[in-house]
């Protein structure tokens, strides 16, 4: 297990540029499955989960070329159908959070696929059922098998059939596991209550130029009308909004004036404005953003004067990811917030870290957290922490680095799974910040 060990205090300066977005990139690397052709795809973050899920692909049959730093070519014209039914793979599968973006590609081309319950972070519950449910109503015949531990599904003879769905929740995994199925279904398929983040628009706009059909991109309701084959594109990954989010976060911790270059600021939603509540001054220059260092933040109240309210929602709503930022923020911002962690139980448990360091912060439920910020008046106190997952680790890092004295954080292979490089590019903005193995 790696250890991070973090100088707090120290003013940031300079120019930071975020990395590709890793939720899009986990669904469009799973999208080459769906086809035997070349699809290049640029802007690849090279961390921890997408490696494993390159790797994954490989031992599938994929070819796989680095044409560059985050430049990878991918050509699925020979999988190995046998390996893709085996244990050894189910098993890979359900160490991986990001493989279940392979189950609906596999299924639409391959017409068997299975579904292991995926690993990933310990932030509670995170339902498969849309994804199933999605599957079975393009008619994939559902069964568990016992040896593999997971489900399999498998299509009709004469292939997945499009058809009419709502979906029991916006999920952003299960809506483009569920569109990459059915582009290659026949017929007509339509979601309702589809999700439709940038991530998702970017992966329509890669099957549209793969030759997919799909009409409603950028709303929530997609209709999908089913071709016989797909073939090779080019793509490039959005700027990763979460880290865009986190270092707007760094910043304002750490009462820094820094700037974050090309951030695709029409892709960035409810994001900035969300900070600007917590008191955070913020500029649009171009496609960048610059952060003033600022002596205060003070947080809004509602028109009414009640305490304000941060909650997570379906897109164009704020993301679930940012509000672990956003809390860590609040501890030292003038006023009361309410963290309203909506979608996961157990995200919020590591706020109990955050008060051992002096934060005034009270756990209502697994969901609510009321902060109290100090107004930069009590610096917090240096740690030793463990990262549970890698939303609550960027919000510890961010905390050790405005806290004073040195603090340690491990399990920092969770940071990992989402963050390239991170100490080495938050060190140029300077900051001290040391890898321990």
């Amino acid at each position: 297990m790696s250890s991070f060990v973090i100088e707090g205090g120290r003013k940031l300066s300079g120019s930071i540029r975020p990395q590709g977005a890793k939720n899009e990139a986990l669904e469009v690397i799973s999208a080459i499955l769906l086809t035997g052709e070349e699809v290049t795809i640029d802007n690849i973050p090279e961390i921890l989960d997408v490696k494993n899920l390159i790797i994954l692909l490989e031992g599938m049959g994929v070819k796989v070329t680095r044409n560059a730093k985050g430049n990878y070519t991918f050509k699925a014209d020979d999988i190995d159908e046998e390996y893709i039914e085996s244990y050894d793979f189910v098993r890979k599968c359900a160490s991986l959070r990001g493989s279940v973006m392979v189950v609906g590609p596999l299924l639409a081309r391959f017409g068997h696929a299975f579904f292991p319950k995926p690993g990933g972070d310990k932030i509670g519950r995170r339902r498969v059922d849309t994804h199933i449910q999605g599957m079975v109503n393009l008619g994939a015949k559902l069964d568990y098998d016992e040896d593999k531990k997971a489900f399999s599904l498998t299509a009709p003879e004469d292939n997945l059939k499009g058809t009419y769905m709502l979906l029991d929740e916006a999920s952003v995994t299960g809506t483009a596991n569920i569109l990459m199925a059915s582009v290659l279904a026949k017929g007509q398929t339509t979601i309702y209550n589809a999700a439709c983040e940038p991530y998702i628009q970017q992966l329509s706009k890669m099957l549209v130029r793969m030759g997919a059909k799909i009409d409603g991109i950028g709303s929530n309701l997609l209709r999908i009308t089913g071709v016989e084959k797909l073939g090779g594109t080019t793509h490039r990954i959005l700027p990763d909004m979460i880290e865009v989010g986190s270092f707007i976060g760094m910043a304002a911790l750490t009462q820094s004036s820094i700037t974050i270059e090309d951030v695709s600021w029409e892709n960035l939603g409810i994001i900035p404005e969300c900070f600007r509540k917590l008191g955070v001054k913020l500029e649009q220059r171009g496609d960048d953003i610059f952060i003033p260092e600022q002596e205060s933040y003070v947080i809004d109240s509602f028109l009414d004067g009640s305490i304000m309210t941060l909650a997570d929602a379906p897109w164009p709503g704020l993301t679930p990811d940012l509000l672990s930022v956003m809390l860590v923020v609040a501890t030292q911002c003038r006023g009361s917030v309410l963290i309203h962690q909506k979608m996961f139980e157990s995200r919020l448990f590591f706020v109990d870290r955050l008060i051992d360091m002096g934060a005034q912060i009270i756990l209502a439920d697994p969901h609510r957290a009321v902060v109290i910020g100090h107004d930069h008046a009590f610096r917090l106190r240096a740690a030793n922490m463990l990262s549970p997952d890698i939303r609550a680790g960027i919000a510890m890092l961010i905390a050790a680095m405005s806290a004073k004295g040195y603090s340690i954080i491990s399990n920092i292979e969770q940071i990992d799974r989402g963050y390239e490089d991170i100490e080495n590019r938050l060190n140029s903005l300077g900051a001290n910040i040391t890898r321990q193995d």
